[in-house]
Order: structure tokens, then C-alpha cells, then sequence
């Protein structure tokens, strides 16, 4: 109950290699992420071969390159599909994909994926959504690009062609890689989830992990993040991708952020209940007291500790008969 959803997003970042794919799953599994996920493309379906890149693409790899080609090569055969499922499971960590085609669904499908995830350039595509959406699987939906009233759209769709809305999680996200931090505009994924009461979640393109943190303190359900091995490799994604120690201390502060959020019931702690006794403090003779003296602002005082009567009862106190003696700092 209450436990983030955290996604490793590997995404591209295999380079197109299996070995480096499966160390990409080595270390999403030894992190504690919940899942890692690919991306599921067939690059004719995709994208026209005069396509340009976007510019952080262009910064990252051949400028020359279009990006057919840069894509062609990061493409994954139905044979890697099941290979990398099949060592995730070996793992112990779930296998997510994300599909950019009609193809690439149906392939997921047959192959029992559990969860689709819809990324935002896919959030305009209608007959995309409505294929999703027929699948009655649960959905994760990402928003980058879109407004309010493109969200509810596509939500519209989704359930429309079959999926429950129970199913389906919006995450709040930006497409740029990096994101600068003045474009996060965090408290939009709430009123996300208070607009459509949906669950929510926040896919993050920052640098660093703490957007990821606060967005869990908001109460963000799901948390998605890219990571790759080594930053400096070449590909378009690894720039803006968290290292393995990074990924580590994001998982940490995740997993300590979802304990230290509680309840919403004020109330002493267990650990701090023995404090108490020990902060607090009591009504006590501030100099020698004689049986019957009246008690008064001038012979009390309140100090520590707090195993007397509590200082709050000070005004029924003061004006009372002594009934015995006391000796100074006793508590009354």
C-alpha cells in the first residue's frame, strides 16, 4: 500500500546491443526499482526517412545522421523482446516496453505484457490510443506537449475503446532532455490527478533526482526516470540519464520519502513517546512549601521533567491549599 511505482526507463540507451541491454537490467534490479523499461519500435512506422531530429538529439549524436537511421539502430526483433523478458524475469525486476506503433502493440501484447505505457508524442494519436485502450490492460499515460484539454481527450479515448479508468495513471512530464527546472511546474501533475481524479505520477527529464523526490512528497503513485551505465556514451538519450549510483539515491530517497510521509493524524510517535517525560515539563515548588501555604505564582515554578501535573493546568493550581510540604523543585 502507498508504495511508489519506480520505473527505470533504459529506453534507448542499449545503443541496440543485448549485453549492454542486459546490464542495463543488472543494474535497474540492483537499484530496487520496480520495473526497467525498453522502447518497442519498428522504425519504418515510426518515422519518414527525412524526419529531422529534435536539437538535444542533434547535440548528442551524428548531426549528419537523420533520424531514420539513428533510430534504425536502436531497434529491438521480437527474438530480443522475449530474451530481455525472459532475464528480467531471471532478475526478479518486471519488463515494460513502450510501443510507438500498431505493430509494436501487438507484438507487446502477444508477448503478455502487463502494463502499457503511452508516451506523450503519442497522446494526439487517436487510433493508437483506441488500439491501447482495447486492450483493457492497465495504462500509464505520459502528458508531456499537452494541455488539459488534450489529456481529457485522450482519457476519453481510452475508455471509450475499453479501459477502466481505475487503470490507467497520467504522469505529469516534459519533453525536453534535460528539462530546465523553471519548466518542471511540478504542482501541475496535482491538479492533473485532482482535474480527472486519477491517480498520478511524474515521468522526469531533470537532471538529478530531487524533482523526483518532491514529486513524491506531492504524491506522485509512479515515478519514471532514465538511466544508462555511463553518461558520456554516444546515443541520444545517456546525457540526461542517471548513472547507477545516481539511480541508487534516487531509489533511497524514494523508499525514505514513502516512510516518512506517515499518516495525516498528528499524534506522539512511537519513538518519541519516551521524550516526553524527558522535554516536557511540570508544576514544582520553586522554594520550600508548608503544609498548608497557599500556592501561588511566587512559590511555583514549571521545570523539567514532565511526570507531574502538566503546566497547562497552571491556573487550577494557583490559589489551591498546599496539602503537604514540599521541598524546592519537588513536583507538586
Amino acid at each position: 500500500m502507498n508504495k511508489v511505482f519506480i520505473i527505470a526507463e533504459a529506453g534507448v540507451n542499449h545503443n541496440g546491443s543485448v549485453a549492454l541491454a542486459k546490464k542495463l537490467i543488472d543494474v535497474a534490479a540492483e537499484s530496487g526499482v520496480d520495473a526497467v523499461k525498453f522502447q518497442t519500435f519498428k522504425t519504418e512506422n515510426l518515422v519518414s526517412k527525412n524526419a529531422q531530429k529534435a536539437d538535444y538529439q542533434k547535440e548528442t549524436t551524428d548531426k549528419e545522421e537523420s533520424q531514420f537511421d539513428m533510430i534504425k539502430k536502436l531497434e529491438l526483433d521480437l527474438d530480443t523482446h522475449r530474451e530481455l523478458m525472459a532475464y528480467c524475469q531471471e532478475k526478479n525486476i518486471m519488463f515494460l516496453s513502450t510501443p510507438f506503433d500498431h505493430d509494436s502493440i501487438d507484438m507487446l501484447d502477444n508477448l503478455g505484457l502487463e502494463i502499457f505505457k503511452v508516451p506523450s508524442g503519442e497522446i494526439t494519436n487517436l487510433p493508437y490510443l483506441r488500439h491501447i485502450g482495447s486492450l483493457n490492460k492497465k495504462v500509464i499515460l505520459s502528458t508531456g506537449m499537452a494541455d488539459m484539454g488534450e489529456i481529457e481527450d485522450a482519457l476519453d479515448v481510452l475508455t471509450e475503446a475499453g479501459t477502466p479508468k481505475e487503470n490507467i495513471t497520467v504522469l505529469h512530464a516534459n519533453t525536453m532532455y534535460p528539462t530546465p527546472m523553471e519548466d518542471v511546474n511540478l504542482r501541475a501533475m496535482v491538479t492533473i490527478g485532482n482535474t480527472f481524479d486519477i491517480p498520478f505520477g511524474y515521468s522526469d527529464h531533470t537532471l538529478g533526482i530531487e524533482v523526483d523526490i518532491a514529486a513524491v512528497a506531492m504524491g506522485a503513485s509512479v515515478i519514471e526516470k532514465h538511466f544508462t551505465l555511463d553518461k558520456t556514451m554516444e546515443g541520444p538519450d545517456h546525457k540526461a540519464s542517471l548513472e547507477p549510483s545516481e539511480l541508487k539515491n534516487m531509489v533511497k530517497a524514494i523508499r525514505n520519502i514513502e516512510k516518512a510521509l506517515g499518516s495525516s493524524i498528528k499524534k506522539p510517535s512511537n519513538s518519541e513517546k519516551p521524550n516526553m517525560v524527558v522535554a516536557r515539563k511540570s508544576i514544582v515548588a520553586a522554594r520550600p512549601i508548608k503544609k498548608g501555604d497557599l500556592l501561588s505564582e511566587e512559590n511555583l515554578s514549571v521545570k523539567r521533567p514532565g511526570d507531574g501535573i502538566s503546566p497547562m493546568r497552571w491556573d487550577e493550581v494557583v490559589g489551591t491549599i498546599a496539602q503537604r510540604d514540599y521541598d524546592e523543585d519537588e513536583t507538586i
